[in-house]
């Protein structure tokens, strides 16, 4: 889930960590390993998604697909209640770009974009991940937008290392994005992610000067996730209060995974190719 610069970007609790470096809390190993198991349950449920979305089903029934599944795996949905939120996946078709809310009446067709964010709260820590689905036989533009949004995450991820900045891997992710003629959504940036949803430090998918660079340090746990737009990246929300759609009408793709950093590189805590 994608979080307001200036809204949801602070823990919703207090942390507990003895190690933190601004308010950023440093995993310990048992802490990491329950927040892979947390991240697994959420990367196997995209995957599930991405293999039965067909033309003709709802977006909340795949919301009540993730519900069940997070459900049986002994996890609980980290969005489902969070500031309100009524479901436990954000869904949102084409020119929705984040926080839609899953509806019995939104069906989806041959063509569509289809973005898919989860979370899982197990044993106290949260994975979050987004995938973005190419939806039957869809234009080669809609193609060529979901290929580079994917690709600028990767491109983020490699900058991922202990030493290195939060810029490093925005700046990378905004260059990817923008050599393509595509445009970065600012609205809405990436975060810590561990005991809460949201955590600090907020990452950002483009150079600005809006918070410090952060150095990265072994043992954080981010959650990267670069939203791309066709065209403009300004953004409205709808009268639901919660859906984020494009200004222009144009398509937008987001990919998300939970990271950590590691001394020598990172981890891909939702990695779907592990389950």
């Amino acid at each position: 889930m994608n979080i307001l610069t200036n809204l949801l970007s602070r823990p919703t609790q207090p942390s507990r960590s003895k190690k933190q470096n601004r308010g950023i809390e440093l995993k310990s190993e048992r802490e990491i390993e329950i927040m892979r198991q947390a991240a697994q349950i959420v990367a196997t449920v995209l995957k599930e998604i991405s293999q039965m979305v067909e033309p003709g089903m709802t977006t909340a029934d795949l919301d009540a697909y993730a519900e069940k599944r997070i459900r049986e795996m002994g996890a609980t949905p980290s969005f489902k209640g969070y500031h309100g939120f009524p479901a436990s996946i954000c869904s949102c078709l084409n020119n929705e770009v984040v926080h839609g809310i899953p509806n019995r009446k939104k069906i989806i067709r041959s063509g569509d974009v289809l973005k898919v964010d989860t979370g899982a709260y197990y044993e106290g820590f949260h994975g979050d991940s987004c995938i973005t689905i190419a939806v039957g036989e869809i234009k080669p533009d809609a193609a060529k937008l979901i290929r580079v949004a994917e690709e600028a995450l990767y491109k983020g991820i490699e900058q991922v290392k202990a030493g290195n900045f939060l810029l490093d891997l925005a700046g990378a992710i905004e260059d990817h994005v923008k050599a393509y003629g595509f445009s970065v959504v600012e609205d809405f940036v990436g975060h810590g992610v561990g005991r809460n949803l949201h955590e600090e430090p907020s990452v950002f998918n483009f150079r600005t000067r809006q918070m410090p660079n952060v150095k990265l340090r072994a043992g954080m746990t981010l959650a990267i996730e670069p939203i791309v737009n066709a065209g403009s990246k300004f953004t409205r929300t709808l009268s639901d209060r919660w859906t984020v759609v494009t200004v222009d009408n144009a398509l937008s793709a987001q990919f998300e995974h939970t990271v950590l950093v590691t001394e020598d590189g990172y981890e891909i805590l939702t990695d779907r190719t592990k389950v």
